[in-house]
Parts: structure tokens; C-alpha cells; sequence
């Protein structure tokens, strides 16, 4: 291992370069600020920034900085999310799965790597931890890869996994991994929850987002047999399952015995579960979110969030209007893989109102909102009052299913807004 500072390992970045950061809740921070920290002698390098929860917004996000780097963002993530509103960097628009194709082809020109990945095994491998999802055809594709090794990362096997030889500089860390708070299910989650679980039946493959929703469908499970988990993104939710036994992934057929996942985030509690557990492992992410290969598993259940739908079951997920907030990541594969999936069932799921009192079930989307799920795949919207079933209906007919599980309080308006768009049709339903 070519052991280094962190300001000497940066050195290898030169003006012009494009260089990707890995993401999840494994950023190597201390690469990125070094990497920042050369802002004033640096000229035109592009970030591509992943999917990734940070500690703090990311050091060269400064406006002294503005002509040293381009941010192009692969998915709006937080650290980020500020800097883009304002103008500074953009977004490229892509469902995950296919990210890594556009590394692997030149699409996306790739020169470096900063990495955050775990001490070497008695083999010389390195992990990436918890963060497969885009590191795999990252490395495979750029020239030059900059890794801190870091103390505290697990070791995950899979995809993620690197030989000392291949890593240009590294550095030694000690860097504690961000830690996502487990989210407690509010009420009106777990009724959400217990409406999915319900179609959920035993021997499913399971595919579940981040937040109190999903850890509500994910509680709600408890008493369910031989689940399997094939899955973008690995949470503290399924620890419980995984540690009863209920996930087994016994009646998986691809990969069966072993949860399938591309990223992790979580707390330490999930990461120090991961650390060298040979029934778990982190796939790239285009392995994990190809469509067809999530269709080989029986009865996927694809559980998955938005922003807005409106009276046709066009969903938004990435965006608030016009602004982009967030990325598609693979709801758009999940839902197309689940739905070719024999016995398999594909679900947005989503509070009947915002926080701020705004129904989320409205007329049209947003002007400006971007539409993620089309309304020719969505099969299940559920809310607090129930599950309006989409698949195979006719627009009047999903209109009149979405208006019964909104809010009770816009539903009148729902309902004019219906019969002025629709007609007669509509409201010979009535």
C-alpha cells in the first residue's frame, strides 16, 4: 500500500480532471477537504457527486471555488442539494441502475477516485463497506484511485472489494462513518405500513426505501416466513427480521441464502452487523437494480415513496416543481422489475398530506415536476386510508380510487377537479 498524506494523495489530481466521490454515508471526507483545499491552484475539475448523506455541506461547495470545481450531481444529495439551488452545478438525469454503463462506456469521462474503504485483509483486499452502488464501475473505469483506509469501515463482500495493488495513494483514517438515525414511524406510518404488509404474503422478495414508512412496512413483518431482500439500499429496518429469521432468503432465485443489497445506511449498529458476514453482500448497482434480474426473484414487493401523484397515478419523486430535490435512484427499476416479477406487487407509498398541510394526491403535478413513475407502471398508491389499486383501470376509474384515500379534506375539490377533467365518464362512477 502506497501509504501518504491526504494533501500529498490529492496531488495526483490535475486541472481538467473528472473525478467521482463515493457515496452513501462512506464520503472519504477527508480526501474531499483536501481535495477542496487545493481550490486556488485547481481549474475545471469535475466532481460527479453519488447518492450520499453527509456530515456537513461539501468543502469545495464555496464560492471561491466555483471555477476550480463543477459539480455535476448524480443524485441531489444533501451535501450538495444548496449548491445546486443555486446555480452553481448541475444535475445529471439517469436512473441509478444505469449510471454505472455511462463510467464503463466514456459517456461520463472518468479520471480518479476518492474512495473510503476499509484495512486490507490477509488477501490485500480492501472493502468499500457500504457503498458498492456506483464505487464499482467507478474504479473499474478511472485511472487513478485514491483511497483513505479507514478504521471504522466494515468489510462487505460482493462486488466492493479492491486489491491493495490497484490503489495509486492511500491514507490512514480513523473517520467515523455518518450515522442515519432510525426513523420512528409516526401514526399515520404505521397505518401505511400495515396496509402494505397486509399484501405482503410469506416467501416475498422484498425491495424497501429509507424512512418511517418503510420501517413501518418492515415492523409490520414480524410475523411473516421466509422473506428475502434484494434491495437498493440496506437500513437498520431489516435488522430485526434478519436477526428472527423471518428474512431468510430461502425462497429467492437469485442469489437465494444471501441479502442482496448496493449501498448501506444506517447506524453503527448496522454497519458493525455487515462487518465480514459472508450471508450479505453489496452488489454494483446495476446488477442489483437490472430490471430483469429483479423479475428472476418470485413475488417482489417494491416498496417506494414521492413527492406528489396526481389523478391519473403519475408520480413525482425527484423533484418539488421545478426544483430538483432528490434523484430517481431505482424506483423506476424496482417498479418495472417488480411488476414482471410472477406474484409480484410494486407500491408507492405516501402520507396523505405534507407537513405543511399540502395534499400530496392533486389534480396534475406541480408545473415543472418531473414525472418518475409513469402512470402506465404504477400498480398500488396507498395512504393512511387505504390502497387505491391503479392496475388495470381506467383513468376515471384511478381517479375515483386516488380520491377515496386522500385527505377527507380535499377530496371535494378532488372531486370537481375530476369531473371537469373527465366528464361524464367520471361521473357516471358516482
Amino acid at each position: 500500500m502506497k501509504y501518504m498524506t491526504a494533501s500529498q494523495a490529492v496531488q495526483l489530481i490535475e486541472s481538467g480532471d473528472h473525478v467521482y466521490i463515493q457515496g452513501s454515508t462512506s464520503i472519504p471526507e477527508v480526501l474531499s477537504q483536501a481535495l477542496a483545499d487545493r481550490g486556488c491552484e485547481l481549474k475545471d475539475v469535475t466532481i460527479y457527486a453519488a447518492f450520499a448523506v453527509g456530515g456537513r455541506e461539501a468543502p469545495f461547495c464555496r464560492s471561491e471555488y466555483k471555477d476550480a470545481f463543477n459539480v455535476k450531481s448524480l443524485f441531489v444529495a444533501n451535501n450538495v442539494r444548496k449548491w445546486l439551488a443555486d446555480g452553481y452545478g448541475s444535475t445529471i438525469p439517469a436512473f441509478l441502475g444505469e449510471i454505472p454503463a455511462l463510467f464503463r462506456d466514456g459517456t461520463l469521462p472518468l479520471d480518479a477516485v476518492l474512495l473510503n474503504v476499509s484495512p486490507p485483509n490477509e488477501e490485500g483486499l480492501c472493502s468499500f463497506g457500504i457503498s458498492a452502488d456506483l464505487a464499482v464501475s467507478a474504479v473499474e473505469s478511472a485511472r487513478k484511485i485514491i483511497a483513505q483506509v479507514n478504521k471504522s469501515m466494515p468489510f462487505s463482500y460482493g462486488d466492493a472489494l479492491i486489491h491493495i495493488s490497484r490503489i495509486d495513494a492511500a491514507v490512514e483514517v480513523d473517520d467515523p462513518l455518518v450515522e442515519v438515525p432510525t426513523a420512528e414511524p409516526s401514526p399515520i406510518d404505521v397505518a401505511i405500513g400495515r396496509h402494505i404488509a397486509e399484501m405482503i404474503p410469506d416467501g416475498a422478495t422484498l425491495q424497501i426505501g429509507v424512512g418511517g414508512i418503510p420501517n413501518a412496512v418492515l415492523a409490520a413483518l414480524k410475523d411473516h416466513q421466509h422473506l428475502g431482500l434484494h434491495t437498493e439500499a440496506l437500513t437498520d429496518g431489516v435488522l430485526p427480521l434478519l436477526e428472527s429469521g423471518v428474512i431468510d432468503n430461502s425462497c429467492k432465485k437469485v442469489m437465494p441464502g444471501i441479502s442482496v443489497a448496493s449501498l448501506a445506511l444506517g447506524s453503527r449498529r448496522l454497519y458493525d452487523y455487515m462487518d465480514y458476514r459472508e450471508d450479505l453482500v453489496l452488489k454494483d448497482v446495476a446488477w442489483t437494480n437490472h430490471p430483469f434480474r429483479i423479475a428472476q426473484n418470485p413475488k417482489v414487493m417494491a416498496i417506494n415513496s414521492a413527492v406528489e401523484v396526481d389523478l391519473t397515478g403519475q408520480v413525482c419523486a425527484d423533484s418539488v416543481g421545478t426544483r430538483i430535490i432528490s434523484g430517481v435512484g431505482g424506483q423506476h427499476d424496482f417498479m418495472y422489475g417488480g411488476s414482471l416479477s410472477e406474484g409480484g406487487r410494486t407500491f408507492i407509498a405516501i402520507p396523505s398530506m405534507t407537513d405543511k398541510g399540502k395534499s400530496k394526491i392533486n389534480p396534475v403535478l406541480a408545473e415543472g415536476a418531473g414525472v418518475v413513475t409513469t402512470r402506465h407502471m404504477v400498480q398500488n398508491i396507498v395512504t393512511e386510508y387505504g390502497v387505491a389499486q391503479l392496475r388495470g383501470k381506467s383513468l376515471v376509474e384511478r381517479a375515483k380510487a386516488l380520491i377515496a384515500i386522500a385527505h377527507p379534506s380535499v377530496r371535494e375539490e378532488l372531486d370537481r377537479a375530476a369531473a371537469e377533467r373527465f366528464g361524464y365518464a367520471f361521473l357516471r362512477l358516482k
